[in-house]
């Protein structure tokens, strides 16, 4: 189905509700009170949130509306649980990846295999590096996408698409990089042959400089 792009609070609880499935499965699916909990809490979230509950409540409304939430009425009070990988049609790791970018934002690989450890264990980078790919070039459209590299990071970051094309400029391929900051696009090895470049004019220079006092003392020129 086609999702319209869901507000920060939304991928909010779909994270609250992903997460939670796995690590505290016990008390899942989540009561109105756990997921208002979830949602603000001060750890492992990004942006922190201070959403009241009735604001929890609406957006939980509007999430079942789009089947992205479903209720079960076990017990005294309503219990909520996602149902992400069904409507968007992807497999669980899938569903470990977003949940992770939906409640730290935009994430590296490695930070992506470090925070969903508990959700699932990828077995390497290039695993979870594979499910990005597949994310990122959905036949029913793209998840997820690769942010460009920012001036000083050693890594790009991945972003989700559920809530509509994120500000942060898209990762560009190698060849339609011209028009990328100059600055972004050096590696170590320049840098390296850069440092080794400069070593050397400042040996040539010091050459020059001996060159020229021997030429002064033999022409009795004083030196300025």
């Amino acid at each position: 189905m086609s999702l319209p792009a869901l507000s920060l609070l939304e991928t909010r609880v779909l994270g609250v509700l992903a997460e939670k499935q796995h690590t505290v499965p016990d008390t899942y699916p989540l009561t109105l009170n756990a997921l208002l909990a979830g949602c603000n809490q001060k750890t492992s979230r990004d942006p922190v949130l201070e959403a009241s509950e009735a604001e929890v409540q609406a957006t939980i409304d509007r999430l079942i509306g789009l089947t992205l939430v479903v209720e079960s009425s076990g017990g005294r009070v309503m219990r909520y649980a996602h149902n992400i990988g069904r409507v968007l049609e992807v497999p669980a790791q899938a569903v470990a990846l977003l949940t992770v970018i939906m409640l730290r934002g935009p994430q590296t690989v490695g930070e992506l295999r470090l925070h969903s450890e508990r959700l699932h264990r990828f077995a390497d980078i290039s695993s979870v590096e594979g499910f990005l790919d597949e994310l990122a070039h959905r036949a029913a459209g793209p998840l997820v996408v690769e942010l460009a590299r920012q001036p000083g990071a050693r890594e790009t970051r991945w972003a989700h698409l559920l809530s509509g094309t994120p500000a942060l400029p898209a990762h560009e391929p190698a060849a339609g990089s011209a028009a990328a900051d100059p600055a972004e696009r050096v590696t170590i090895g320049e840098i390296v042959a850069l440092r080794a470049e400069v070593t050397a004019l400042k040996s040539e220079l010091a050459g020059v400089r001996a060159t020229v006092e021997r030429l002064a003392r033999e022409l009795g020129i004083a030196e300025g």
